[in-house]
């Protein structure tokens, strides 16, 4: 029987992963089944840019694994019993079940409501392709009306910065507001965070510091301090979080629902279960927990894959790098900011702004893309058959 490896998600962490061992590994001795809720690959790095009115590539993820053998369902992932070695889907057929013998789960993350009353049903946000197309609605019938409209973007983490500067770039007769809980770009060097705050000024981007948001309304939303602040679209995007799936699922999570893997990606409490991307609790070179992003998504990626293609056939293990160098920001299309960090992820003095940072932001989104589509390219043509039983090592016994 077949060795069935069972990918949940096909972000850039699980598509990445998923082609990876269909080239790596024996087709003859293993089954490779990809689920995913959409029939296409979202380029989540640029779902602010899809929201401003621009237009991105979607490829078909039936395209991305055509030739590697990989099997597409597509479908909502339910719930996952790692004692049983199942997955429950959802689909329009009604479902079912996939066993597995090997899962990687890579379901990713999405927009934080942080329990602040209002934001599910008033709010739009730019997390799934979905929601920013919805945003992307509301903002075209702002642009329509002669008066324009007011957009409130609350949140000025990475995903708040880009997405009030793609709008406000886009559709210059919106007014856009950008709320931040503390100074703007607080985590950014002092060179960058004058950078941001000019780009903001030219862009005409009001930016209100020290604010927190504790409802949002229809047509409005409530500050901490008792002030309202009118808004035709208020898109939030602060913060992300987890699906409670691998939470319910009995399998080790921190307290925000990621999975406890170990340095492999592997999960602490059950050894046939990886994890990668945003769902992955993983810590860093530097002793830290990598952030949610598109770069440890890669990181996670390959080192999961390295260690369920060596446990699988017998071969040795390679640590792979598991750092953040740093953020590459896009200021819409014709500005951007780089900051480089330190071992212990504080912003660098220098960094480089304008419109040479953009063109290297845009060089990464489209590397991203290219990676995704072609998850074989530059790999070993060689497909190792697996073993009967890898050996483990001592503490991997312990843990089975």
């Amino acid at each position: 029987m077949k060795h069935r490896i069972v990918v949940l998600g096909a972000g850039y962490a699980g598509a990445y992963v998923a082609g990876t061992l269909a080239r790596r590994l024996s087709p003859a001795d293993t089954e490779i089944t990809v689920v995913n809720a959409e029939p296409d690959f979202v380029q989540r790095l640029r779902l602010h840019q899809l929201a401003a009115g621009q237009e991105i590539e979607a490829p078909q993820l039936a395209d991305v694994f055509a030739g590697t053998a990989v099997r597409l369902r597509r479908a909502r992932v339910t719930t996952v019993d790692p004692e049983r070695q199942v997955v429950a889907v959802a689909d329009a057929d009604g479902g079912g079940e996939l066993g597995y013998d090997t899962l990687l789960y890579a379901l990713g993350s999405h927009g934080a409501d942080h329990s602040v009353p209002g934001v599910a049903e008033h709010a739009l946000d730019v997390a799934t392709r979905p929601s920013a197309l919805r945003l992307r609605e509301r903002l075209d019938s702002l642009s329509k009306r002669d008066a324009g409209g007011s957009v409130l973007v609350v949140g000025d983490g990475l995903t708040g910065i880009e997405t009030a500067t793609e709008i406000a770039e886009s559709r210059p007769g919106l007014s856009v507001t950008l709320v931040a809980r503390a100074e703007l770009g607080a985590p950014l060097s002092a060179g960058a965070r004058s950078h941001l705050r000019q780009t903001c000024d030219r862009l005409r981007i009001t930016v209100l510091e020290h604010t927190s948001i504790e409802a949002v309304e229809t047509a409005r939303v409530l500050c901490a301090d008792g002030t309202a602040l009118a808004s035709d679209a208020t898109v939030w995007t602060a913060g992300f979080a987890v699906s409670p799936i691998a939470a319910a699922s009995g399998l080790e999570v921190t307290e925000d629902g990621r999975i406890v893997v170990d340095r492999t990606m592997r999960s602490v409490s059950h050894p046939n279960v990886y994890a990668a991307g945003d769902s992955a609790y993983a810590i860093g070179d530097n002793g830290q927990p990598l952030p949610m992003s598109c770069a440890s998504a890669g990181y996670t990626g390959r080192q999961a894959t390295d260690a369920i293609v060596g446990r699988l056939t017998g071969r040795e293990i390679a640590n792979t790098k598991l750092e953040y160098v740093g953020n590459h920001i896009s200021l819409g299309r014709r500005d951007g900011i780089l900051q480089m960090v330190d071992d212990q992820g504080q912003a660098k003095p220098k960094y480089m702004g304008g419109r040479k940072a953009a063109r290297i932001k845009a060089g990464i989104v489209r590397m991203s893309l290219w990676a995704t589509e072609h998850p074989t390219f530059g790999l070993p043509k060689r497909k190792h058959p697996l073993v009967a039983a890898p050996d483990a090592s001592p503490a991997e016994k312990a843990i089975a």
